[in-house]
């Protein structure tokens, strides 16, 4: 059978060409999966680029200093937590520490439960959480619920040394006064507590930093009620105490 020649042409002609479509297409496939390989690559490259520079922007607050006499401006260097605190500044802070967490109301719950953190190492941040959880019975937010409110008061704040010569304990007294919700009643009871303290490396956290700006940490807290002594009844006077003899008249 013979073939038309013009037919033949315009057949080979075809297959050309849906040669070169497919051809074209799959140039188009390389391409578009060249393109989002190299996309992929640099997202990546930029991700790994912005993690790296993260810990390079940061806030740090500082404070500005002007002389009242020459007029000379100077920023005051931030404390770096190496310097060593005199024993006014830590009394200071047992004093404010003990005053805010052991205190409680309501309206003001949530804040003092963030400020007591600023103050306490990891360990010591756990056991917090574990003493104000609402799972936990004896959580203030549920033996206070009634609306009784909590102050504490600083009597006097006692330091030890070690054997070793470290400086780092300290053992306070203060008085709690206790007013139940809805009454004008107020119950005073007597606390000892035993506290271990150390210095570090201020928060960078600037919310941290302004309630704890020295890095403060609380690592242990010991609290329980003290017994004072029973002062002794005041005894009678001599007068009150021997019987009153008679008198013999002469006639």
């Amino acid at each position: 059978m013979n073939s038309d020649p013009a037919l033949q042409a315009y057949l080979t002609e075809a297959a050309s060409w849906d040669a070169d479509r497919r051809a074209q297409r799959e140039r188009s496939l390389n391409i578009a999966w060249r393109v989002a390989t190299v996309s992929t690559v640099l997202l990546t490259l930029s991700l790994v680029t912005l993690a790296l520079l993260m810990p390079l922007k940061r806030v740090e607050p500082f404070v500005v200093r002007v002389d009242n006499s020459t007029g000379i401006v100077d920023v005051v260097p931030v404390y770096a937590g190496k310097a060593p605190m005199p024993e006014a500044v830590t009394r200071y802070f047992l004093e404010h520490y003990v005053t805010v967490c052991e205190r409680f109301n309501f309206s003001t719950a949530e804040s003092d439960y963030e400020e007591c953190g600023a103050f306490h190492s990891a360990a010591r941040n756990q056991t917090w959480y574990a003493a104000w959880d609402r799972a936990n019975p004896a959580s203030p937010l549920n033996r206070y619920k009634d609306g009784t409110s909590v102050r504490a008061e600083v009597a006097a704040v006692s330091f030890f040394k070690r054997g070793s010569g470290v400086e780092d304990l300290a053992q306070i007294r203060y008085v709690k006064s206790t007013r139940a919700g809805g009454t004008g009643n107020e119950a005073q009871t007597h606390w000892i507590a035993t506290l271990q303290y150390a210095y570090g490396e201020p928060s960078k956290d600037p919310r941290v930093r302004r309630w704890n700006p020295l890095g403060f940490q609380v690592v242990d807290f010991h609290a329980e009620p003290e017994v004072l002594p029973v002062e002794p009844a005041p005894r009678g006077t001599a007068g009150e105490s021997a019987g009153s003899r008679p008198t013999e008249s002469t006639g």
